[in-house]
């Protein structure tokens, strides 16, 4: 049995998974310390021993990951140290593995929650750079301004990142623009989340429609940059963007395919990750069987 386990903002998730990547048993809890993470792993083991363990977090440089490592590995048992990669590294071997990238050879994701990620698998193995860091698409300059939120979080997470987006609407009520999603929110714009911004979209709010053209436009950008570096045959699109694919997906292909040179626009397939909150932890999974 695989172990495998995501670190995220918010919560650990993990699942147990046999050798051709079906998941048997999942675990989650929230909170991002030791014991949560040891509560996940326990729900997704359910009393066995991990034969191998697979971990994603956002940065294994980032301090407090070696104490959540130290407590997973513990809990599971297992006969060997985990494998440690990105989250984005690890939807992209998701998806290749069990998703909507299983005939390609060469994946990139590109996945925006609360954070944002990317990650590259070549031939099935994870491209992970000098550092185990590469995919940090967070960080990507799509914008020459210099802004306190780019210097903090990245440029592209400060944009289609959830808490990005929200503070895009904001800056737009706070200008005098008016939005149906300020009453969502019973007029506390504190209260305006993402999911709003996306149903009032959809329902015609024409500030909501904006900021969402926009957010498609940083992701097309992004995926282009993406694609100019790394020429794959399929990019994944996930988190978000995949949960508002209706909205974002098409306009974001064709920003990405204006940008490109033709050779590249003609031969790229743009695609929405099809294996949801699965697709951090059963990556994770899948790295634990690849040798590094």
């Amino acid at each position: 049995m695989i172990l495998g386990v995501e670190v995220r903002e918010d919560a650990v998730l993990a699942v147990a998974a046999d050798d051709a990547g079906a998941i048997t048993r999942r675990g989650r809890h929230d909170g991002t310390s030791g014991s949560s993470a040891v509560e996940a792993v326990r729900a997704a083991l359910g009393g066995a021993s991990a034969t191998a363990i697979g971990i994603a977090v956002r940065d294994p440089l980032e301090g407090g990951v070696d104490e959540v490592v130290r407590a997973i590995t513990g809990a599971a048992g297992a006969p060997s140290p985990p494998r440690i990669i990105t989250r984005g590294c690890a939807v992209a071997l998701a998806e290749h593995w069990r998703g909507a990238a299983r005939d390609a050879n060469h994946v990139v994701s590109l996945v925006a929650a609360d954070t944002v990620h990317s990650g590259l698998v070549i031939d099935g193995v994870p491209f992970e750079g000098a550092h185990g860091l590469a995919g940090a698409a967070a960080w990507l300059a799509l914008n020459p301004v210099e802004r306190e939120d780019y210097r903090k979080l990245g440029s592209l997470q400060a944009e289609i990142g959830a808490a990005g987006i929200v503070r895009r609407l904001v800056w737009r009520i706070k200008s005098g623009d008016r939005s149906r999603v300020l009453d969502m929110a019973g007029g506390d714009m504190g209260a305006i989340h993402v999911q709003q911004i996306f149903d009032a979209a959809r329902n015609g709010d024409g500030v909501s429609i904006s900021v969402v053209r926009d957010t498609a436009r940083y992701v097309g950008m992004a995926v282009a940059n993406l694609v100019a570096i790394t020429d794959p045959n399929i990019v994944v699109l996930g988190g978000l963007i995949a949960d508002a694919a209706d909205q974002l997906l098409q306009p974001s292909q064709a920003e990405a395919l204006r940008r490109l040179p033709k050779s590249m626009a003609d031969s790229l397939t743009v695609a929405t990750a099809t294996l949801g909150d699965d697709g951090g932890p059963l990556g994770a999974a899948r790295a634990a069987t690849i040798a590094r």
